[in-house]
């Protein structure tokens, strides 16, 4: 889950700088579990054309919200279980959302700060509504829901098909090995020639892997505790990994380790992902609502939410 595909880096202009990323670094740990992927959502929106909801032509906003929640609810697509973007919990705080059809169940993380974040910029109540990362587009242009808060980066591909706000993360992608793996010595992208390399399916967990020179290429699956279940029985040589989510994996696996370069800096891909909002095409007003939200955080905000959602991890 990573999610997370990017253009050009220099189409986000919030990139954070890694000394703060590796702040992150004395988070709790995570433990991830394997997932439920149904979703008890409904058609919530008319995604084709705003502007047909309302006969009202001089206010494109009215236009919008009533086709963009309009039951006043915002429907924000996510696999509740994708630490430190989103994951559930059945305790409900000031930082959660429910989960929609889940009795008891919410959704709390990264994404969900800005989630609530955009539903309060335009009057809506934030729910979650739980489903595979790969339904997640096919589910916003189906009106099954209203927004992908999900840890997703925009890639020209997903432009296709829906539109996207500014970034309001930056991930960073990395190798995990066994510590008794005969690569466990390796201090570069290089050295991982022939060897083979697993990610999860329609993110950049798997298609980074081919920065790799020679490497073997593996099928890809559908989860980020599939990669993990991989490498720990030995299925594979190494997976890709959300750097920002280190210490959290390493902590709930403790055979695996990261590769680092020979000054113990991690081995980084060049292809980073900004986390972007997703939603329906035609729906400019709502989206630029969105990014005044996302715009209106900075920097150092960011990472005040970043350190507090990684602190509140399930151990």
């Amino acid at each position: 889950m990573s999610m997370n595909e990017n253009n050009t880096a220099g189409e986000q202009g919030h990139a954070f700088s890694r000394r703060n990323f590796l702040r992150a670094s004395g988070i709790s740990a995570v433990t991830v579990a394997g997932m439920t992927f149904l979703t008890a959502c409904g058609p919530s929106t008319d995604a084709t054309d705003s502007s047909s909801s309302s006969t009202d032509s001089s206010d494109s906003s009215s236009s919008s919200a009533s086709t963009f929640g309009s039951d006043g609810k915002m429907r924000v697509g996510m696999e509740v279980a994708y630490p430190p973007y989103n994951w559930q919990t059945d305790t409900e705080t000031e930082n959660t959302i429910p989960v929609d059809g889940l009795d008891g169940a919410y959704a709390d993380g990264y994404d969900i700060v800005f989630a609530k974040k955009i539903a309060e910029a335009l009057d809506l109540e934030p729910i979650a509504c739980k489903m595979s990362f790969s339904g997640l587009i096919s589910a916003l242009t189906s009106g099954q829901i209203d927004i992908i808060c999900g840890g997703m980066t925009a890639t020209d591909e997903r432009r296709q098909s829906i539109d996207f706000s500014d970034p309001y993360w930056e991930g960073h992608y990395g190798l995990l090995v066994r510590k008794d793996s005969e690569y466990a010595d390796a201090h570069s992208l290089e050295d991982f020639s022939g060897a083979a390399v697993l990610g999860q399916k329609d993110t950049l967990l798997d298609t980074v892997i081919d920065e790799i020179p020679g490497v073997n290429h593996l099928t890809p699956v559908d989860s980020v505790p599939s990669q993990l279940s991989q490498v720990n029985q030995g299925s594979c040589d190494a997976i890709t990994f959300d750097v920002e989510n280190a210490a959290g994996l390493l902590a709930a696996n403790p055979d695996l380790m990261e590769i680092t370069d020979e000054n113990g800096d991690v081995v980084e891909f060049s292809e980073t992902a900004p986390i972007n909002a997703g939603i329906a095409k035609g729906q400019d007003d709502i989206l630029a609502t969105i990014n005044e939200v996302i715009n209106s955080v900075s920097q150092d905000e960011r990472q005040q939410y970043w350190d507090e959602v990684n602190a509140r991890q399930p151990e």
